[in-house]
């Protein structure tokens, strides 16, 4: 395997990386800025307030997500077990 390979399987597995934080990531976000817009909104300054919504929310979207995030680590899996076969 020469270094274009590594730097190759490097960056799939960064971007698989993304992929797979990135959908949780947006869920916790959306949620953090709407629980604090209506927090400012009706100026409740109760600071963990935030916590329980989010914390549902991201397990929720870990739920949903999880099919989607399996088919793609099954998949960048298969592809590393092909690379190393084919050494």
């Amino acid at each position: 395997m020469n270094g274009a390979e590594v730097l190759d399987v490097g960056r799939d597995a960064l971007w698989l990386t993304i992929q797979l934080c990135l959908p949780v990531l947006v869920v916790g976000l959306v949620v953090g800025v709407a629980i604090g817009l209506v927090q400012a909104l009706t100026q409740i300054q109760e600071q963990t307030l935030i916590y329980a919504p989010k914390i549902i929310a991201i397990f929720v979207s870990l739920l949903l997500f999880l099919p989607l995030m399996g088919a793609l680590l099954g998949g960048f899996m298969r592809e590393i077990a092909a690379r190393i076969a084919g050494m």
